[in-house]
């Protein structure tokens, strides 16, 4: 009888533990399942189990501190409740059907450090409150139709490291805030509707080793804040209307390894530009002005 009523205890302390620390992600959870017809995923949850034996949910000290659902036939729209899996640390869900948009309540996930939802139908603004995810190192939104401006909340992510938002819709200039981004590594806004200048604020990005812009309609002078960026390899411009000479101190770029500044109205000698860069693998300056005839030197010729 003794040995019953300990097992019986263990039980009831183990249920009520469980209740009191994860009802409110659990059913922010079952939101998420019921608003992406979790019923036709690839691999579903059973409801009536743990939520730590739940398909691609990670559960530490009775908190959901993790979410990989990649690959996994979610369609439908992410809910409101998402926002109150507070101890995020990761979100994946690239490469499903997710449409609709991203909802204004990802701003409480204040301990996200990835966010990866690329490679759906994600569409509708980006939210301002993204800027208020504190902790995110990395933000890959590309392969979605997402549209309007980039908020100038985007750089209040001070820890950010990787931003990929290419292939979608947006539309605007790139903010200047984004030169806060200190600790950024990759930009990469190719295949959008961006416009205007690039701003000057993006010699600041010192850590960044990719810069690509490509296919926008991108115009005007080219700052001479980029030949700040040190670390670069890879500055990719092409596919814009970008016009006048290059920035005079573009050589400081030593460790550039890809160049492409293609069909864009830049002035000057550009076939003599490989010269100035040793570890220079691929440059592409076609359909510029004053570019002779050859259109791609590589370093194997």
């Amino acid at each position: 009888m003794k040995t019953a009523k300990i097992t019986l205890l263990l039980c009831l302390v183990t249920l009520f533990s469980f209740a009191n620390v994860t009802t409110l992600e659990k059913e922010a959870l079952v939101a998420l399942y019921n608003s992406t017809n979790g019923t036709s995923w690839n691999t579903t949850w059973d409801l009536n189990s743990p939520v730590s034996s739940w398909y691609g949910v990670t559960v530490e000290e009775e908190q959901v501190v993790a979410l990989n659902l990649e690959f996994n036939n979610l369609e439908g729209q992410l809910p409101e409740a998402l926002g109150d899996l507070v101890n995020l640390r990761e979100l994946n869900l690239f490469r499903n059907n997710i449409s609709g948009s991203i909802p204004s309540s990802v701003g409480n996930l204040k301990s996200l450090k990835v966010m990866n939802i690329a490679f759906n139908k994600l569409g509708g603004e980006l939210p301002v409150s993204i800027g208020d995810l504190a902790s995110l190192q990395s933000l890959q939104l590309y392969m979605n139709t997402i549209e309007g401006s980039i908020p100038d909340t985007i750089g209040q992510l001070s820890q950010l490291q990787t931003l990929e938002l290419y292939n979608n819709k947006f539309s605007g200039t790139l903010p200047d805030t984004l030169g806060n981004l200190t600790n950024l590594n990759e930009l990469l806004v190719s295949s959008n509707n961006l416009t205007g200048k690039l701003p000057q604020s993006i010699g600041n990005l010192s850590k960044l080793k990719t810069l690509s812009v490509f296919d926008n309609t991108f115009l005007g002078i080219v700052p001479n804040t980029i030949s700040n960026l040190v670390n670069l390899e890879e500055l990719v411009l092409a596919n814009n209307a970008f016009y006048g000479n290059l920035p005079t101190d573009l050589a400081n770029l030593s460790n550039l390894k890809v160049l492409m500044i293609g069909n864009n109205d830049f002035k000057g000698e550009l076939a003599e530009l490989k010269t100035k860069f040793p570890n220079m693998e691929q440059f592409d300056f076609v359909n510029n002005s004053d570019t002779g005839v050859l259109a791609t030197l590589d370093t194997e010729d």
